[in-house]
This record gives structure tokens, C-alpha cells and sequence, in this order.
């Protein structure tokens, strides 16, 4: 008995791996800043790891890839946030901003690493047998890790940019722009239907070009 097996479910397997470690880095980054300016919120709740099944979101970390599979979109999704308390912070407003940002950069890190390899595989063992999957692999991963950098560096609630732009503008406006993290998977949904969408694909697909 002959069984088929769809080419785009043995890529979205393939990359599946990829899509949860890039998650936990990310938070994991969060937990260890956090931890490394002093607030061990996140290393009590458990968080302060690697292991992707630690910060699994229901919706984010298994709903919305297998969403993004069966409509044929790009894989995207999220992880469980990393409980912070910026109140244990010697310097809070600067802690806090690294804290934030700490969870993109590991990702753009990510991207960078992933994409030097590909390179390595391309130019030096392009002619091994399933070079030519590892290649997709890890060029979805490049891809998807320059996404969240991107992504996450947005200013909406509960994105990293909102915080980190409260960081750098605290003021009663801000504060009350953040409260709005409550309906913040609307306005991102809005936002990614709208125009402006097009613009973030574009800086994504400028910074992959380039690394």
C-alpha cells in the first residue's frame, strides 16, 4: 500500500522544531535579562528554560500554526509571555528596555546563525543527499526568526516595542496606550489586514535579504 504524502505537511513538520525553539529562545532571553538585572519572577514561575513546552501558548504555540497550515499561510504564532515584574529592577526603566528587547534580538541572533550555516551548507555540502531540504529548512527558519524580530519590535500592546517605547516615553499617555494590551490580538489582527502590513513585510524581506 503506497502512501502520499503532501510535500507542504513534510515542510510544516520540518520546520515545526524550528518554529517552537525560536519561541522559547525568545522568551527564555526575556526570563534571563529579567533574571540578570535582578527579578526572579519568571526563574519561580518556571520559565527561566528552554524547553519549549514551558512557554507553550494553546492559541499561539499550536491554534494558530495549524491555522496558518491548513489555509496555506505563513506559519505565525506566539509564545506564552514571561511574567516580568519591573519593580525588582535596580534601574527600572532601563532594565525594563532591555528586558524587552532582549526577546527580538535572540531572534534576530537566531536569523544570523541559521543564515551563515545555509551558506555553508550551500556552498560546501550542496551536494549531499537532502541538502536541498536542509536548505529550506534553514532558510524558513532565517526567515521566520527575522519575522519575530520585526514583529515584536512593533509598538502595540503587548508587543516588546510597546514597552520598550513606554521606556523611553513614560508618561500618563503611554501608560494608558499600554492598558490597551487587554485587546491587543484585535488591533493586531486589524493591523495586519490593513495597508501598513505591506510595510512590515518589507522591512522583513530587506533585513533577510540582507543577512
Amino acid at each position: 500500500m503506497n502512501i502520499e504524502i503532501n510535500d507542504r505537511l513534510i515542510s510544516f513538520l520540518m520546520f515545526l522544531p524550528v518554529f517552537l525553539i525560536s519561541l522559547a529562545i525568545h522568551e527564555f532571553s526575556h526570563a534571563y535579562a529579567a533574571f540578570h538585572y535582578g527579578d526572579t519572577t519568571a526563574k519561580n514561575a518556571g520559565r527561566l528554560t528552554l524547553n519549549p513546552f514551558k512557554h507553550l501558548d494553546l492559541i499561539g504555540s499550536v491554534l494558530m500554526p495549524l491555522i496558518s497550515f491548513a489555509s496555506g499561510a505563513f506559519l505565525i504564532g506566539w509564545a506564552k509571555p514571561v511574567p516580568i515584574n519591573p519593580n525588582n529592577f535596580e534601574n527600572k526603566r532601563m532594565n525594563d528596555a532591555v528586558v524587552s528587547f532582549a526577546g527580538p534580538f535572540s531572534n534576530l541572533f537566531i536569523a544570523f546563525i541559521l543564515s551563515i550555516s545555509a551558506s555553508i551548507i550551500d556552498e560546501h555540502f550542496s551536494t549531499m543527499q537532502y541538502a536541498g531540504r536542509i536548505l529550506q529548512l534553514l532558510n524558513m527558519g532565517t526567515y521566520f526568526n527575522v519575522f519575530l524580530f520585526v514583529f515584536n519590535l512593533l509598538p502595540i500592546p503587548p508587543l516588546d516595542g510597546s514597552h520598550i517605547l513606554y521606556d523611553i516615553f513614560p508618561n500618563r499617555l503611554m501608560a494608558r496606550y499600554l492598558s490597551f494590551s487587554a485587546y491587543g490580538f484585535i488591533i493586531l489582527i486589524l493591523f495586519i489586514y490593513s495597508p501598513l502590513w505591506s510595510y512590515v513585510v518589507k522591512i522583513v524581506n530587506f533585513i533577510y535579504n540582507v543577512i
